[in-house]
């Protein structure tokens, strides 16, 4: 089976809190990110909590890579999705590990559009 895409779901602990309440490291990161992994970034929205963390997500044109943080607990809550082979969803994953100093993560793979299921799937859902 061939998925249409691979969503990454990250869990980052133990990171540095100091750069998780950074909004410009943030933003740099997951273009930086982008960028490694050969993505083209569409559009792109950011914003700060008071007192703290950071919420992002950057729009590329094989589908997303999103943040959000918890500096008072070290934690990170990542979500890279992209479309087709050629991107490297891991390694994007690998580089924002790095990126944000997490000591302890854990990611979860999930393939998304199982295309011989949606070639012969009903439409169970499809009004009569």
């Amino acid at each position: 089976m061939n998925a249409l895409g691979t969503q990454l779901v990250l869990e980052l602990r133990d990171c540095n809190p100091k750069l998780l309440n950074d909004l410009p490291y943030i933003r740099a990161s997951l273009i930086e990110a982008a960028n490694e992994v050969g993505a083209h970034i569409v559009g792109e929205t950011f914003h700060h909590f008071r007192p703290q963390g950071v919420t992002g997500v950057l729009a590329i044109a094989e589908s997303h890579i999103c943040i959000h943080t918890w500096p008072e607990y070290g934690y990170a809550a990542v979500d890279i999705f992209t479309c087709g082979k050629i991107i490297q969803p891991h390694k994007a994953a690998e580089f924002l590990i790095q990126r944000l100093q997490a000591k302890d993560y854990s990611m979860t793979e999930i393939p998304r559009g199982m295309v011989l299921q949606l070639a012969g799937a009903s439409r169970t859902n499809a009004p009569s």
